[in-house]
């Protein structure tokens, strides 16, 4: 049974795409207020994401220096100039990102439906851990959920590795199949979970595509306690 909860953050909890959003248009419109593409920017910048994290996941660059790419190519698309300093220039882009953080407004009703379950409730993210650990904090959402595991505790493992799934139900000191993961990203967050025998659950929050064989999804938090059964929270509070 199902003894403990583990969280993705970004597009999970954390509102991710529309603090992109908002600090992406802002910081493009400093540079070219009236640029024809500037309402394209929010989606480049995802699509630019999704291409050169991979690099630091895997070790061929330091987090900095996948921003800096992201940045360039980013700059290169749009016809932008790239500036001379990227590291100076990605964070005025950084300070109009932690100005728009927002978690969604489901993260605190189903964190108040599974309090006092008996059931761990903790995060497991690809993020950088000072900066997913400080979304938490903002959000105030830091104190519950415990542990926040993001891969520098996990043997530098990442989602979808299944290294990483592993790790972090040893964290737990549990089995595989005593963890459920939840999250917005089919593969990291539900397939590749699945493969190892935790229970992964898709948050599929815009209607995507219908889940897998044997892939639960919710369309919102609050549909998360319904999948739960009475012997999870009794194995919890008495396993």
């Amino acid at each position: 049974m199902i003894r403990a909860i583990l969280f993705d953050l970004d597009e999970t909890l954390f509102d991710h795409r529309t603090a992109v959003a908002a600090a992406v248009t802002s910081w493009t419109a400093e540079l070219s207020p009236c640029h024809p593409l500037l309402a394209e920017g929010p989606a480049l910048w995802l699509r630019l994401e999704d291409k050169h994290l991979p690099a630091w996941h895997q070790g061929e660059c330091s987090f900095g220096e996948q921003r800096r790419r992201r940045l360039r190519d980013y700059c290169d698309q749009l016809g932008l100039p790239v500036p001379a300093d990227l590291d100076e220039a990605y964070g005025r882009f950084l300070l109009r990102y932690e100005a728009a953080w927002q978690a969604f407004p489901d993260a605190y009703p189903v964190m108040d439906a599974l309090s006092g379950t008996g059931l761990t409730l903790g995060v497991l993210t690809n993020g950088q851990p000072v900066q997913q650990e400080a979304k938490l904090r903002r959000l105030g959402l830091l104190d519950r959920l415990d542990p926040v595991l993001t891969p520098d505790f996990l043997g530098g493992h990442f989602k979808p590795s299944p290294r990483c799934y592993l790790a972090a139900a040893a964290k737990l000191g549990l089995d595989p199949h005593q963890v459920a993961l939840v999250g917005d990203n089919l593969n990291l967050d539900a397939v590749g979970p699945t493969r190892v025998g935790m229970h992964g659950i898709w948050l599929d929050r815009y209607g995507t595509s219908p889940p897998p064989p044997g892939i639960p999804a919710i369309r919102t938090l609050t549909e998360l306690p319904a999948l739960l059964t009475p012997a999870d929270f009794a194995v919890a509070h008495h396993g």
